[in-house]
This record gives structure tokens, sequence and C-alpha cells, in this order.
């Protein structure tokens, strides 16, 4: 069932938030301020992943996404993306058992087709193993960008639909790669850079931003516990007044 858009309606909203979208950012920074190769810290950060995934869990949240390759990651070094495309591999085939154990979903969003045959089998395996579980949904987003997810959408609705005289925000959302999620409530972006880079463009329209300079590889269940401390702290109002908002609580209480 596809989620509404903030634009169109006011979501509901709790001190916990539902859907965590995370940039993970500075891996190969951690791994060269302590004099190691770049991979290191993408091998470190894969654990990182693990602890952030059994803390939202904890914290019963419901929906967390990683942007862990994007569509111009494919302009950095050839052997620092091999390097990935193996970490990759070895992720799913150590931790796809262990999440299904817990009742963990896991979804893998991008265009798959660049990928090789053995890690294009690999996810449609796990995302097969994991379907039916009703736990913590986790996405990964992987050769993923956000102009591309908004394109690819419009492309399929119009060849869905020939002839049609004109299309909307309802009409364009079961399109789109997170179709199944709710937009983010909360964004998180390591490594101290402060933007969005390509990532969910189209589901951030109202998401709350936090920017932390902690590498992802220091990322851990506490560093969390302040990025969700600081999103409680914010007033979401949607467009509207914070008069509004007071009063739509007060009517809540009642």
């Amino acid at each position: 069932m596809t989620s509404k858009s903030s634009t169109q309606v006011v979501p509901e909203t709790s001190a916990v938030p539902r859907h965590i979208a995370i940039i993970m950012d500075g891996n190969g920074r951690w791994a060269t301020k302590r004099f190691m190769p770049r991979v290191a810290g993408h091998v470190k950060g894969v654990e990182a992943v693990r602890g952030v995934v059994e803390a939202c869990a904890r914290q019963g949240v419901e929906y967390v996404t990683f942007f862990a390759f994007s569509s111009e990651n494919w302009r950095r070094p050839a052997d620092e993306v091999s390097t990935l495309m193996r970490l990759f591999v070895t992720a799913l085939e150590r931790e796809v058992s262990k999440m299904h154990a817990n009742g963990i979903r896991l979804k893998i969003v991008g265009d798959l087709s660049r990928f090789d045959d053995k890690l294009q089998k690999l996810i449609a395996s796990a995302e097969r193993k994991t379907a039916a579980n009703t736990g913590l949904t986790v996405t990964v987003c992987a050769n993923y960008g956000g102009r591309w997810d908004i394109m690819q959408a419009v492309n399929r609705m119009i060849a869905d639909n020939p002839g049609a005289a004109g299309f909307g925000e309802e009409e364009l959302a079961p399109y789109l790669a997170l179709a199944y999620a709710p937009e983010p409530d909360l964004f998180i972006r390591t490594g101290g850079e402060e933007r969005i880079s390509n990532f969910l463009l189209w589901q951030l329209a109202y998401t709350e931003l936090y920017f932390t300079d902690t590498y992802w590889p220091d990322f851990d269940a506490d560093a969390l516990g302040l990025a969700i401390s600081s999103y409680q702290q914010r007033e979401r109002r949607f467009g509207r007044t914070s008069q509004q908002v007071v009063e739509q609580m007060a009517v809540a209480k009642c």
C-alpha cells in the first residue's frame, strides 16, 4: 500500500520516527585518519550498519533506509568500487539469515541491472526469504539516485497509462522505488557534510534533517539516540502555523 505524500496530507507523527533514512558518510576518511586503507573503513562501516539496525529495532523504528551506493559512486577508483561490490556480496551472504531470524524484512532498491549476476541473484534471494517478515523493514539503496527514481517512476507510469491527459502525485507515487514505505521522518548524514546528494529527492520533502561530524564507522546506538533526541525537539508543521499544531495536539488529547 502506498503512503500518502506529505504535500497532500498531514501525516501522523510520533516521538519515535517511523522511518529513518541515512547517508553513511565518512568510511574512507575514518580509515585514512588511522593510516589504514580506505577498504578498512568500509569493512568497519558494515559493522556499524548492524549496530544501527539493532538499535532501530529496539527503539521501535519501523523502517530504516541506508544509502549504500549511489549512481554517482561508479566514478570512484575502480579498485574501491570492486571492493564495495565484494563487501555487498559478503554482507548478503552473512547477514540475511540473521535478519530473517529476527523478523526483519530486507529490500534492495535502485537500478540493479548494472550489478553482476551473482549479486543480482543474492539480492533476489534475500528479498524472497524475508518478504513475509513483519518486523523492521531495512532498505538498502544500491546504484540508486533520487533523479533516477523519479524518472523511472514517470516512465513506468506513462507506459502503463498510454493516452492519459495528465498525472498528479497520487498517480506517480506507486511507481517510486520506496512506494511501500512512509516518507522518512528523520534523515541522518554522518561525516560532516551537509547535503542530501541525490538521495530520496521526492521523499525528503518534509523530512527533518540531522547532520553530524561523526564518521559512519563510529556511529552507534548512542549516536542514533542523539539524532532521535534532536528529532523530538522539532516542531513538524507541514506548512501549518505553530498555533494550528498546538490546537491539533489539544484535540488529539481529548
